[in-house]
């Protein structure tokens, strides 16, 4: 049995019942939860991608409202850019595909903010076609359990792709499943601080744990800080804005944080990522890009 094939047995037995993953789940809805799951726990993606679904079920949905309906319903997820390359996204695909999000791997990655990860997954989640999907999760299964590293790398690269292309079935749709299945293990099993190795297919051929499990070598990567940082500070200045109707004076902006030059250097921040827009030569007043007054409530 190859380790696609046991991968595959575990996958049917504990995979996750996660709304995205149903059997005849658009394109668009794979593409939507993908772009909501970078460095967002399932936990807080999965209320937000229904609510998100419920109001725009396809492309020409969101690409109808202005940018700022996006950011609001965005709510507090983080990273809102996020927001705005979905929103982009769907008039590209309106305006290039006819509403239909392509199967083609280049027209995917032609879309404004789809990266080499997102194209791949929505070409074999969606399509299920066989490309190697490779995010944190993966490398660190495939790291273990071939190659007996503790740990891959920061960043995916071509050995990565490679590595993962070289254990996928031939066939499509299996390959596909496979790619969701290795996905699935490294998030549930085979995690980065606390695996739980006798209860991993892979236990018995796993490289890492023939060598001994040897820790990482070198500096631990600690979680990134929230409190105090500028992203902080961004979120407190977009959580005005998104329940505001109409402009909003820079005064209400002062009043959320204290340091005036990091307050000033957030919103700057947000203006240059296009999320804010300042309404007078003064910037005295503020919008969200494309405002209007909402329609809908904030997701929270």
């Amino acid at each position: 049995m190859t380790l696609a094939d046991s991968v595959i047995k575990w996958y049917d037995a504990n995979a996750r019942d996660l709304p995205w993953r149903v059997p005849g789940t658009s394109a668009w809805a794979v593409l939507v939860s993908e772009v909501m799951l970078q460095q967002t726990p399932v936990v807080r993606v999965t209320p937000a991608w229904h609510a998100w679904m419920t109001r725009w079920p396809e492309p020409a949905a969101l690409a109808e409202d202005p940018p700022s309906e996006a950011i609001r319903m965005w709510g507090r997820l983080g990273y809102p850019r996020r927001a705005m390359r979905l929103h982009a996204c769907a008039v590209a695909i309106v305006e290039r595909h006819g509403g239909q999000v392509p199967d083609d791997l280049d027209q995917l990655l032609a879309l404004p903010g789809v990266g080499m990860y997102t194209a791949r997954a929505v070409a074999t989640f969606a399509y299920g076609q066989r490309h190697p999907v490779v995010d944190t999760n993966v490398r660190r299964v495939v790291s273990r359990a071939v190659a007996g590293d503790p740990d891959a790398g920061p960043t995916t690269t071509t050995a990565d792709l490679t590595a993962m292309a070289e254990l996928l079935p031939i066939e499509p749709a299996r390959a596909a499943r496979a790619s969701i299945a290795f996905m699935e293990l490294g998030a549930l099993i085979c995690t980065a601080r606390s695996p739980r190795c006798p209860a991993c297919p892979f236990e018995p051929v796993c490289a890492w744990r023939q060598s001994g499990a040897p820790a990482p070598v070198g500096p631990t990567r600690r979680p990134q800080k929230y409190a105090g940082t500028d992203r902080q500070v961004r979120g407190l200045l977009l959580e005005v804005l998104r329940h505001t109707t109409g402009p909003v004076p820079r005064q209400r902006l002062d009043a959320v944080w204290p340091d005036e030059v990091q307050r000033a250097r957030a919103l700057s921040g947000l203006v240059t990522d296009g999320l804010v827009e300042p309404l007078d030569s003064d910037a005295d007043r503020f919008v969200l890009a494309g405002d209007h007054p909402p329609r809908f409530p904030p997701l929270t």
